[in-house]
């Protein structure tokens, strides 16, 4: 690990938190993500070796404990107390990055943003039967498919179609998508835009946006560039 070689605190930590990927991995761990797997499907461009590298680093300074799962197949991954601490400043990040940064054209990986809404869906509205949402987005490079598979309250973003019937099809722009889960565009002004487009059984499409918990910094209004150029 390179260093500052300073004793200030800021430079000892970001020794650490600024490493690529950690505010990432610790963010998945936060989340919930256990397992190896878990971990580098949140984090889409991380590749296995780097992550497993990053882990090990991070279980020599503290912040990340594994154990052997029960089956013996692999290890579970959870933040120490140290780890939790850190996630505070992954916070602050977080909250910074959502009132002063703006979604640019390279951020609008739908994947992440459904990736995202899976870790944060409201498990009281859920149906109580499976569901398969099939998602078609559009505006990338490429058109992109995944699907959704809800059952029993797990659920499961699915890269190839799961074998079951399809229940819902929803076809979206990235932007929209990305936006509504980000809280800049609502749900209203998405799909009367036709921006996002939803075709199935009408107490699906109605019960679908009530899932969705937002991302955590839904809440925090962006300050735009116009507004601060003025008032300088």
């Amino acid at each position: 690990m390179r260093t500052y070689g300073q004793y200030c605190p800021i430079a000892r930590g970001a020794e650490i938190f600024a490493e690529r990927w950690t505010p990432l991995i610790i963010r998945n761990l936060h989340l919930g993500c256990g397992n190896f797997s878990e971990i580098l499907e949140g984090a889409p461009g991380l590749s296995r070796t780097l992550l497993s590298q990053r882990l090990k680093q991070l279980e020599r300074v503290g912040l990340v404990e594994s154990a052997f799962k029960s089956d013996g197949r692999g290890h579970r991954y959870e933040l120490t107390s140290a780890g939790h601490d850190l996630f505070t400043v992954c916070q602050s990040l977080g909250e910074w990055g959502a009132r002063w940064l703006e979604i640019a054209p390279e951020h609008l990986d739908p994947f992440v943003a459904l990736w995202s809404m899976c870790n944060a869906l409201r498990q009281d509205r859920l149906p109580d039967r499976r569901v398969v949402i099939r998602f078609d987005f559009t505006g990338r490079p490429r058109r992109e498919r995944y699907w959704l598979l809800i059952e029993l309250g797990d659920t499961e973003i699915c890269k190839t179609n799961p074998g079951f019937e399809e229940d819902l099809y929803i076809t979206a722009e990235a932007e929209a998508f990305v936006k509504w889960h980000a809280g800049q565009l609502t749900w209203a002004q998405a799909t009367g835009e036709g921006r996002i487009q939803l075709d199935g059984p009408p107490s699906l499409i109605r019960a679908f946006p009530t899932w969705n918990a937002r991302s955590t910094f839904a809440h925090i209004r962006p300050v735009s560039r116009t507004s601060t150029s003025s008032a300088a």
